[in-house]
Formats: structure tokens, C-alpha cells, sequence
């Protein structure tokens, strides 16, 4: 049994004082045995917005088991989600980074104002994995994440498809190419079961990201939603933070430089979101740690790109997990040096230890050996220059072609640039340029998935290149940069460009750069007006107020750099 006598949970359940509080608790059924045992927060971000988190609910309940059997008292509360599939193409894309912060805040609140004393949480879409993971540094108390699983692969004309399919076909509706028929056909199959999007997208590259940082048991991010074993990973979780109760070891421990690293080798190695290079800075600050945009290229520049995953290869998160899961991909970089073996993890043991008897599976081609990858370098890869002096990011696995020099054809929104797009007003070679779309100007930092998934579908992927202020989903291909920083909101270089400017992108060098003279850019610089803002009130208005730069995470608060007593020593 574990003395209450420090927890958090003593100021609502210990002493003569705190009679009022139990009478609540007995009020619910709780025993006094119940009431004595340390109160353990289990979070889902279970609704019924998506299928991604439709399945989080039932895994909470095992969760609980889990923590009860380990003399616990779990205490289950939800936390929203902005389901970015549903919220992608419209004005809805304009809540889903926002979503990430009020995930990580009202967990802060529920937690701080219950005195909960240990978490486990279960996320299912883009930003509750790390809005998840930033809750549990930044309040730093025993914690275990746990991803609620992919979706299966759904079956069109004898091959597996994913919704990225499904947005790359209206593109191909739009030329012509598919039939509305197939188009709908194509829809009704191509997600046939709950769990987050299949592919190596954002979902999946932040559950590969959970397992690699340590704060999630090894292997509880490969099995799909639907499988009984996430079942199992999940009472797991709830025992396992009841160890982690008794040991005193913290998030904190846990999430460091190194882990950090180990965290954006695996986003290298695995091709995965460019907007992991948003997340893993946010998820450092909550730690005090300095790891930007900058950090997190620089790892993935000397990183091999080593997984065959969607959406520049063959497979899906279901197949890493028949392959070996995450510990596959972690264990080739390990064997090839890439990884630091010391970082302890939720298992109270180091990232080696949880490696031992894992070995390599030499009988599949999901995943590559370093010595024969894919490419030497990772499948992300960070820009700088004077058009992104805070830099940019871009996918390149499955790039063809990693220079691209074209003239710029610019445009204030995502909505005038989709509608150019759709009615082809557009031409070969184009670096096609969206802005205002930034943390503070959109506000938000849409993702641009239907614009860059229309440009694939009309064939036109190697054609032109795309660069914004704004966000790309995991599941964009193409020539496609984002993050550029600073943002136009701000006067960065990118509110400066005008139709016809030269851009230059080159992925093997890291340049983004507009072929204008540093004179031509200050007088342009003088004349520039900032753009009126488009949100007067709300929650969204209150974020553009507070939010920072992608170049650091987009953070709206100093993090632990700024803490002056953390919820522990409350």
C-alpha cells in the first residue's frame, strides 16, 4: 500500500477537514478502502466525433481494471478532440492545432482541481497524443501513455487503401479521371473499423513517438483499435502507473534531451508527419528543455530513412505491427547506433533493457535495416533561408524530385488556393504560396491536406511545389513545405513575395529561398501592411493572442521554464 501522506489526493480525501470531499465520494460509491488508495486520473479522448476515438472508451475501462488490481483508485474523466480528417478542407481545420493546448490544459484543470495522484491517458487522433503526453510532463506526475490503435486498411480493386486515397481521388474526380461512382465507392470501403488513420501519418508517427520517448509501454502503439489486445496494453498501462506511483519515477525523468532525440530518430527513420517537428518542441518545453525546429532537423538530416509505411510507401501501421511493431523500427536503430540506450522509461527500466529480447525480424520488408535503407537521410527533412529564417519543414520520402525553382503564385488562404486547384488556374512548375495561415494569422495552422491531395490527384505532385505558413497532414505528399517562419501575420519574409517571384527548394541542401535581394526585401518589408485579423472573439481570438512561433512548438505559455511551484509540490 502506498502512504497518502504526500500524494496530491491527501487535500481531498485525508483528515477530519476533508469530510465534506468524501461525502462525494461515498456519494459515487466509493468505499472508505477506495477513498484511502491513491486516486489515479484515467483520461480517454473518447467521442463519437470520428472513428479514431470511438474505441477509446472501452480500453479506459480495462485502463481502470488495470489500476484496481494494483490497489488504486482510478477516476476516469474525457477531454476533447478535433478530429482533423472531419475538420480538414474548411473552417473546422482552424481548431485542431487550438485543440491540442485545451486537451493539454483542461487535463491540467481536472487533474489540479481533483488532486489526482498518478495518469493514465488514451488518445486516438493528431493532437490528443501529444496534447496527451504534454499534460503528463507538464504536470509531472507518474503517468503512462497508451495510443488507442490504427484503423484497418480498408479494400478497393484488390488493394489496400486509406482515407488518403479517398481525398487524392477528388482531385482525380476533378480531371476527370475518376467516376463519381468510384469516387463513392472508393468511400464507403475505405475505413472499415475504429482507429486513427492507417497510414505513417500524424496518429501514427505520434504513437511510434510515445513508445520511443518512453512514456508508453514497449509495443502498446502497433495492434489496430479493433484487436482485443490493445485491451490487454491497456490494463498493463494502469498497473504499470501504479509501479511508477511507488518508484517515484516522473515524466520528467523520463522525457529528456535524449529521449527527445531518440523520439525524432524514430519520425526519421519511420517517414513519418512533418508535424512531429511541432510537437516534440511543444513536448520539450512542458520539460523546461530547449528542442526546436532546428534540433529536430538536424536529426533527422543524419537519420536513415528505414520504414516502408504510407504515404510515400507500400504498408500500413497494421503491418508494422505484424512485422514487429514499433520496437522493429527501434531496434534496427538501435543496433545501427542511433539511439540512446540510458533514457529510462515507463517500464522502470532503460530503452536497452526493454530492447534485450527483441530481435530484428529478417522475414518482412516493412521495415529495412540501416545498413540497406530506404535513403541515408531521413524522410523529413528541415529548410532554412531567407524566405524561412525560424525554418521550415518538408517531407521527402518517396521524393523523386528534392530541388525544385519556380515562380511563386500566391494566395491569402487555403480556400482561394484549393479553388485555383480544382479549376486547374494554375500552371506547370508553379511553387504555389499559402499564407496567413499561421499560428497567429489563420489563426490555427491549418493543415492543407485537400489542397496538396487534389494537386496529387490531378497528377500534378511533381509538377509543382507547395509551400505555407500553415500545416500539412501526415498523409501529404508532394513537394510540400510548411511551418515557414516566420509567419505573414508577423511580417515574415513570406507575406512579402508576389506572383512571379523565384523560389528555390532544395531538400539535399535545406534551402528555401526567394531570389530577391535582401534591399528588395526590407523596401517591400517598409511598404507591407499586416492583414486585418478574421477572428474578433472566442477561443480562437484568445489563442492568437498567445501563441507563439512554429519555429518553437507553438506554444501558448512559457512552459517549465516559467513554473514557479509545480503541481507535485502543491
Amino acid at each position: 500500500m502506498i502512504d497518502k501522506s504526500t500524494l496530491p489526493s491527501r487535500h481531498v480525501s485525508v483528515g477530519p477537514e476533508r469530510a465534506p470531499h468524501r461525502s462525494y465520494y461515498y456519494a459515487m460509491g466509493m468505499t472508505e478502502a477506495e477513498i484511502n488508495q491513491p486516486f489515479v486520473g484515467v483520461v480517454s479522448t473518447w467521442n463519437e466525433a470520428a472513428p479514431c476515438n470511438i474505441a477509446l472508451q472501452r480500453q479506459a475501462q480495462a485502463a481502470k481494471a488495470g489500476v484496481k488490481a494494483a490497489n488504486g483508485t482510478p477516476r476516469e474523466f474525457c477531454t476533447i478532440t478535433v478530429t482533423d480528417g472531419i475538420a480538414m478542407g474548411h473552417e473546422g481545420m482552424k481548431s485542431s492545432l487550438v485543440s491540442r493546448e485545451v486537451i493539454t490544459d483542461s487535463v491540467e484543470l481536472t487533474v489540479r482541481g481533483h488532486c489526482y495522484d498518478a495518469l493514465v491517458g488514451i488518445a486516438g487522433c493528431d493532437k490528443s497524443l501529444p496534447g496527451l503526453m504534454m499534460a503528463m510532463v507538464r504536470l509531472n506526475i507518474p503517468s503512462v501513455f497508451m495510443y488507442g490503435g490504427s484503423i484497418l486498411p480498408g479494400r478497393y480493386k484488390d488493394k489496400d487503401v486509406t482515407v488518403q486515397d479517398v481525398f487524392e481521388a477528388v482531385g482525380k474526380y476533378a480531371v476527370g479521371d475518376v467516376s463519381a461512382d468510384e469516387l463513392h465507392a472508393l468511400e464507403c470501403v475505405a475505413c472499415p473499423s475504429a482507429g486513427s488513420c492507417g497510414g505513417q501519418f500524424t496518429a501514427n508517427t505520434m504513437a511510434c513517438v510515445s513508445e520511443a520517448i518512453g512514456l508508453a509501454l514497449p509495443g502498446s502503439a502497433g495492434a489496430p483499435a479493433p484487436y482485443e489486445s490493445r485491451d490487454q496494453y491497456a490494463e498493463a498501462s494502469g498497473r504499470a502507473v501504479m509501479d511508477l506511483l511507488a518508484s517515484g519515477i516522473r515524466p520528467r525523468d523520463i522525457v529528456t534531451r535524449k529521449s527527445l532525440e531518440n523520439a525524432a530518430r524514430v519520425v526519421a527513420a519511420s517517414g513519418g508527419s512533418t508535424n512531429a517537428a511541432l510537437h516534440l518542441p511543444a513536448i520539450a518545453a512542458e520539460a523546461g528543455i530547449d528542442f526546436n525546429l532546428f534540433d529536430v532537423a538536424e536529426i533527422f538530416k543524419n537519420t536513415p530513412y528505414i520504414a516502408d509505411l504510407k504515404p510515400a510507401g507500400r504498408y500500413v501501421m497494421k503491418d508494422l505491427f505484424l512485422a514487429g511493431g514499433v520496437q522493429l523500427i527501434l531496434r534496427a536503430l538501435y543496433d545501427g547506433g542511433y539511439l540512446h540506450g540510458d533514457c529510462i522509461t515507463v517500464t522502470g527500466k532503460t530503452l536497452a533493457e526493454n530492447l534485450k529480447d527483441v530481435s530484428f525480424n529478417t522475414n518482412q520488408d516493412v521495415v529495412l535495416p540501416v545498413t540497406a535503407p530506404i535513403s541515408p537521410t531521413g524522410g523529413v527533412v528541415g529548410l532554412s533561408g531567407n524566405l524561412a529564417p525560424e525554418g521550415a519543414i518538408v517531407k521527402v520520402a518517396g521524393l523523386a524530385k528534392r530541388q525544385f525553382t519556380g515562380p511563386a503564385r500566391c494566395f491569402d488562404c487555403e480556400e482561394d488556393a484549393f479553388a485555383a486547384v480544382q479549376n486547374r488556374t494554375y500552371a506547370d512548375g508553379d511553387v504555389i504560396v499559402i499564407r496567413y495561415e499561421g499560428p497567429k494569422g489563420g489563426p490555427g495552422m491549418r493543415e492543407m491536406l485537400s489542397t496538396t491531395a487534389a494537386l496529387y490527384g490531378q497528377g500534378m505532385g511533381d509538377q509543382v511545389a507547395l509551400i505555407t505558413d500553415g500545416r500539412f497532414s501526415g498523409a501529404t505528399r508532394g513537394f510540400c513545405v510548411g511551418h515557414v517562419g516566420p509567419e505573414a501575420a508577423v511580417g515574415g519574409p513570406i507575406a512579402l513575395i508576389q506572383d512571379g517571384d523565384m523560389i528555390t527548394l532544395n531538400a539535399d541542401t535545406g534551402e528555401l529561398s526567394v531570389a530577391l535581394s535582401e534591399a528588395e526585401l526590407s523596401a517591400r518589408r517598409q511598404a507591407w501592411q499586416p492583414k486585418a485579423p478574421n477572428i474578433g472573439s472566442g477561443t480562437l481570438w484568445r489563442y492568437a493572442q498567445n501563441v507563439g512561433n512554429a519555429l518553437t512548438g507553438a506554444l501558448t505559455h512559457p512552459g517549465a521554464k516559467g513554473e514557479i511551484r509545480g503541481y507535485w509540490e502543491v
